[in-house]
This record gives C-alpha cells, structure tokens and sequence, in this order.
C-alpha cells in the first residue's frame, strides 16, 4: 500500500457506518441537492452518503438522531363529516384511547349512546367498503371520499345493514340499523371507529366545531312581529 493511499481521506461510506441507524431514510438527487421526502423537502443537514445494503441509502446525521419518521398518510384528519352517526348529538359513553402500542389496550374509536333500532348514518360521503357480519355482529365501513391514499375509514357496529359493499352513499344517509345484540357497552350503545390504513384515528376529529357544540334545536319565542290577520 502505497504512502498516499494511507492519507486519502475516509470514504463517505465509513461515516455512514459510523453514524449509524436511527432517523427517517433521506434519499438524493443527483448532484447532491435534497430530493423530496413525501411532500416536505428534506433538509440539507440530512443529506444522505452513499447507498448501504441493498442499494438504500443511510442517514447522516452528525448533530445527533435525524428527525422521527413520519407515519403513512400523517396524523391530521379532515373534518369532512356533516352528521353524527346516530341522533343530532348523542352521548359519548366513552371516548376515543389511543393505545400506547399496535397490540395495547385502548379503546380504538367512541361508543355513542343509541337504542337499538335506532338509525345509523354516514357521517360524510363515501362508498361501502364493507358490509357484513364479523365475529357474529353487523359492521358496516365506509371509504370516504377525497381524504387522500389510503382514505380514511369509518366503521359502525352493532349495526344490522341496510346498504351493500360498493354502494355511494352521502352525508347523513342511513346506511343501517342499531342492531340489540353485539355492542361491547354496559348500556344500549353504537361504536364508531376510523382507521387510515391500520391505525386507529378519533372518529370525533371528522366533525366541525358546530357540529360539535351544537345541541338539540329549540324553539323560540317571537316578540315584536305582529300576528297575521
């Protein structure tokens, strides 16, 4: 070996090694200049070195762990719903508890308090995905339309279904029933849930502010108005 292969600078892979895993996979274009990761520009201390195994390329990251991954589809919800899943607005028995992990306990979505029979509605448009029984109860899953790849998922249940996989259903449409068998509560109940992909989002993130706070419409008194002859 020669005198100047001993002083040639390390090559950029042995900084890679160095570095290390941990962080979200940066990928370059050609020239050295940030490539796009999703929608969002990666930034220039993050730029990646040369492909690792399998032709991937490694992270770099010399002030410390690279930024946390970002989870498919992102964590923000559209609020494209325009109507409760059962009455104008029911009570929330219990809420939404994100489970610490994929296999924790939590509960994956609200339970709406609703007797049975009562009817159950689309909360936004979209199309059937499903519409059957599983594990001996009725299910009904919406796909919902414009909320991205993969959309959005709602699903109700106990619910005996009024409507079949691939129908196009709109906002407030009754897609089915409450059924009197099924539900996990203590007391008369529908269970909601939203999923993108596999994971588990607040179904209770798809309504508006108004939606929301609005309670039951009352009649008013009118002063002032003269009486019609």
């Amino acid at each position: 070996m020669t005198l100047t292969a001993l002083l040639a600078p390390p090559l950029p892979w042995l900084f890679a090694m160095a570095a290390g895993g941990g962080g979200e996979e940066v990928r370059m274009a050609s020239g050295g200049a940030p490539a796009q990761a999703g929608d969002e520009t990666v930034p220039t201390a993050w730029r990646g070195t040369e492909a690792g195994a399998g032709g991937r390329p490694s992270p770099v990251a010399p002030d410390g762990p690279g930024p946390p991954p970002r989870r498919a589809g992102g964590d923000s919800v559209p609020t494209v719903g325009r109507a409760w899943p059962v009455g104008v607005r029911p009570q929330v028995l219990r809420g939404w508890e994100p489970p610490a992990t994929v296999y924790g306990a939590g509960h994956r979505g609200v339970d709406l308090a609703a007797a049975p029979g009562t009817p159950v509605r689309a909360v936004a448009d979209g199309r059937v995905s499903f519409a059957g029984r599983v594990a001996g109860k009725g299910v009904v899953s919406v796909e919902l339309a414009g909320t991205g790849e993969p959309p959005l998922r709602t699903t109700y249940e106990p619910v005996r279904a009024s409507v079949t996989e691939g129908t196009e259903v709109a906002a407030g449409e009754v897609i089915g029933t409450v059924e009197a068998t099924g539900s996990h509560c203590t007391a008369p109940c529908a269970h909601w849930g939203l999923l993108r992909g596999d994971t588990y989002l607040d179904p209770l993130s798809l309504l508006p502010p108004w939606l929301l706070d609005r309670g039951p419409s009352r009649l008013l008194p009118v002063l002032g108005v003269p009486l019609p002859d």
